[in-house]
């Protein structure tokens, strides 16, 4: 199917307005279809236009009460023609029901058989699943009528109302983008509440109701919380009738922000021990879809490459609403240790971009840009705006752009003008420096004979002013914290020269990447444990980890460095960031995986001989040895109750976690799986089955075969299997494998599309295949414009990692 591009975008909005929506779905077909019909008002300056239907049939279309031949539909496109200056339009069409995520979702429950089904737009996906005119500035209010079983239950995003048996009518919505509009229709198991008039609402499969209503509480009062702290922020109370958070199986991300109808991934929904820093994060996820109804939805980007006034804005209230209104703590400190080395990475690649693009050529390649820069590099860089304006005019700037633009859509430069007229000066410079470029300034703190200067070097002739601080911290951990604003190349700090550690940036207030001196380098093993900040401790790790990439520090002084000091840490979010970032970067990848590996299992397992027993430091810390121990026997007595830690709870997702470590090391197989998928026979369990099987070494053929070509896999299943599948323990059993990739992967876009197809090609690249060899292959890969783009964006951010990992074992092997 052909994208749509913004030449045509912007056409057809100077074409038609919008009126009105009535779509009608007809669910009642047990098999892997449905009926909806569209019928559209709207208005035409011109005489012809398309609207988007990706039917499995069209039955029929009706344009001002004129019949028109269906046989007329190509490329997704139903081409209109004799337009009036009113018109209706009726579409009614067979759908079939998406298994990637996208379009209208039907989810079989493996634990009871229930169908759940759920709506998926976003990017370009509204019209798998109704006829409309699909583009963010093409709003239009929604009335949706639904037909279903009778034991199901519709919702939307309008309030919803049962008619009949099986018969649901939403409330008419406020004006709505193609890409939010949402119903979700199953036998969901339903919680409901209230806050200051907003009728609110939990929803989720019926075999995870227990899981809901042991969280229920804490869900809606960290929704509560974040309505408060929103309302007093925002001079407009939410506005979308009720506000229903409805957790759904096989979804393709975190969260969707549809109005009045989020759906989130029922990942989300714990089944058992999980540690705090999984609570906080989706705590975070609820926030920053609430953010979304002002930023997105509320007000909406007029095309793709604004997209960063969406995502960028909700990511940064996200963490900065959850931090200053919520019970969950430490947000910032997961911002830096998470996100923001997601943005770093991203900002380094040859896929950079800037914030706001100047423009995105068609609304698949902004689907590839939904990655570090849209999310945390923007959130950092709004973050580093509102300290650089003040928070009295950043607020009143933003409350003005979005009473200028409600139930529309808006630009960076309308943005810009309502901060300007809310007193920001200099804002054009600004915009230029910081959200038009790509790539970060670096910071470096040198010791003078008489204190200390601040360098700054950047990667283009952008001089983006910082507003940050220098940590200086003595042998003790004490900090001596300077505030400064570095607008040239250099800058003094008021410090000692022979201080212990030099932090630039030690507060994580701006966008750079840093270098630590070595007298700070060689310090760190003694005085990082003592450093209270947990954020600073991220900025230290964030350059070491980017030094390391970049081949400038010796991974084993990273690695050690870990050994050394992780018995000290405080933060399940530093111990989860860091050990993911030595399995899939340092083990097996920068250095030999044997000694490597026994090195972080060993630093793992003293923590767990002292950690707090039943503390969430405990899991985290449990789950990094399970994934790095070689002590087959250990963990299988684990699973029988026996030597656990005291306070350990093994529960079935860490049952799952210890079962994959054994099958990798051979000491489990099939039978093992067998008997643990029986134990387990809820969707989560054939998720994790799955994992194992493609985990194990007489499991990969199998596994291979269903990544490349099957169509009907799940989501959830298909990551799982291409998670499962590589592991630098196993790397002379899937040698054969490495080069069917290159030959391979591109075939998947026939049976794949969207998201799902970059996320499966992010995670069955060879990762931990390290071989100066398989650039050449990578790289024509990459560049080869027959290939579909989200698997080119995938390559090449993975011929990033293969060139860093190749130069890091040259220079320090």
């Amino acid at each position: 199917m052909r994208a749509l591009t913004v030449d045509e975008a912007r056409q057809r909005a100077t074409d038609l307005a919008l009126g009105s929506y009535l779509v009608d779905f007809d669910l009642t077909d047990p098999g892997d279809t449905f009926e909806v019909t569209s019928r559209i008002r709207f208005t035409a300056v011109g005489d012809t236009s398309w609207v988007d239907v990706k039917p499995e049939r069209l039955l029929s279309v009706e344009l001002n009460g004129q019949s028109l031949d269906p046989e007329l539909l190509a490329d997704g496109r139903f081409p209109l023609t004799g337009l009036q200056a009113e018109n209706e339009l009726v579409i009614h069409t067979v759908q079939k029901y998406s298994v990637d995520g996208e379009g209208l979702v039907r989810s079989v429950d493996a634990a009871d058989g229930r169908v759940y089904t759920y709506g998926m737009s976003s990017l370009e996906s509204a019209p798998r699943y109704y006829p409309c005119f699909d583009q963010p500035d093409l709003k239009a209010p929604y009335t949706v009528t639904v037909k279903c079983p009778e034991d199901w239950v519709v919702l939307g995003n309008g309030a919803a109302t049962q008619t009949a048996p099986g018969e649901w009518a939403l409330a008419e919505t406020k004006p709505l983008s193609t890409y939010f509009v949402a119903i979700a229709a199953g036998p969901f198991h339903l919680i409901r509440s209230q806050y200051d008039g907003i009728s609110l609402g939990l929803a989720c499969r019926q075999s995870l109701k227990e899981s809901l209503e042991a969280d229920a509480e804490d869900l809606f009062r960290t929704t509560r919380d974040a309505f408060d702290a929103y309302h007093r922020m925002f001079a407009q109370r939410y506005m979308f009738g009720e506000y229903w958070q409805v957790f759904v199986p096989d979804f393709n991300l975190g969260a969707m922000e549809n109005p009045g109808c989020v759906t989130v991934s029922d990942d989300f929904l714990y089944r058992a021990q999980t540690t705090e820093a999984e609570r906080s994060t989706r705590s975070r996820v609820l926030v920053h879809e609430m953010a979304h109804m002002w930023f997105g939805d509320l007000v909406t980007m007029k095309w793709w490459n604004d997209m960063w006034l969406n995502e960028s804005f909700a990511e940064y209230m996200a963490h900065r609403v959850a931090e200053e209104a919520t019970s969950y703590q430490g947000n910032w400190t997961d911002f830096a240790f998470v996100r923001k080395w997601w943005g770093m990475q991203t900002d380094q690649s040859s896929s950079t971009h800037p914030v706001a693009p100047e423009s995105l050529k068609d609304a698949r390649q902004s689907l590839d840009d939904f990655d570090g820069i849209s999310y945390a590099k923007g959130a950092a860089v709004l973050k580093q705006l509102a300290k650089y304006l003040g928070d009295d005019v950043f607020l009143k700037g933003v409350n003005a752009h979005l009473a200028a633009h409600e139930y529309g859509n808006a630009d960076l430069a309308e943005f810009i003008t309502k901060l300007t007229e809310a007193g920001a000066t200099g804002l054009a410079n600004w915009s230029e420096q910081w959200l038009q470029t790509s790539g970060l300034d670096t910071l470096t703190a040198e010791r003078t004979a008489t204190g200390v200067i601040l360098h700054r070097q950047s990667p283009d002739d952008s001089r983006r002013p910082h507003t940050l601080t220098v940590g200086g911290y003595d042998e003790a951990g004490a900090p001596t914290i300077v505030e400064l604003v570095l607008a040239g190349d250099t800058a003094e700090v008021a410090l000692s020269n022979d201080i212990a550690v030099i932090v630039p940036d030690a507060q994580d207030d701006t966008w750079v990447k840093i270098r630590l001196d070595e007298i700070t380098l060689a310090n760190l093993p003694a005085v990082l444990p003592k450093i209270a900040d947990s954020t600073t401790r991220a900025v230290i790790w964030n350059a070491v980890r980017d030094a390391t990439m970049t081949a400038e520090l010796d991974p084993r002084q990273a690695l050690n460095l870990f050994a050394t000091t992780v018995g000290d840490e405080d933060s399940d979010v530093a111990v989860e960031s860091l050990v993911r970032w030595l399995t899939e970067r340092v083990v097996g990848g920068y250095l030999p995986y044997d000694e490597s590996r026994a090195v972080v299992a060993d630093a793992l397992e003293g923590k767990l001989a002292s950690v707090e027993p039943g503390s969430s430091l405990q899991l985290a810390t449990a789950r990094g040895f399970v994934a790095t121990t070689n002590d087959s026997e250990l963990l299988k007595s684990w699973l029988t109750a026996e030597r656990v830690p005291r306070g350990l709870e093994i529960g079935q997702d860490l049952r799952w976690a210890i079962l994959l470590r054994l099958v990798r090391l051979d000491a489990a197989g099939e039978l093992e799986i067998v008997a643990e998928h029986a134990r387990d026979q809820s969707s989560e369990g054939a998720v994790e089955a799955a994992r194992c099987r493609a985990a194990s070494p007489a499991g990969k053929e199998a596994a291979w075969t269903r990544i490349m070509t099957d169509p009907e896999i799940g989501v959830r299943e298909l990551l799982a299997t291409a998670e499962g599948f590589w592991h630098p323990g196993q790397s002379a059993i899937t040698a054969p494998y490495v080069g069917r990739f290159f030959t391979e992967i591109a075939g998947t876009a026939d049976i794949r599309a969207g998201m799902v197809l970059m996320l499966t090609t992010m995670r069955i690249v060879p990762k931990y295949a390290i071989d100066a060899d398989l650039i050449g292959a990578a790289e024509a890969l990459s560049k080869d414009e027959t290939v579909t783009s989200g698997i080119r964006r995938a390559v090449a951010n993975y011929l990033d990692d293969l060139r860093r990992a190749v130069e890091v074992r040259h220079r320090y092997s």
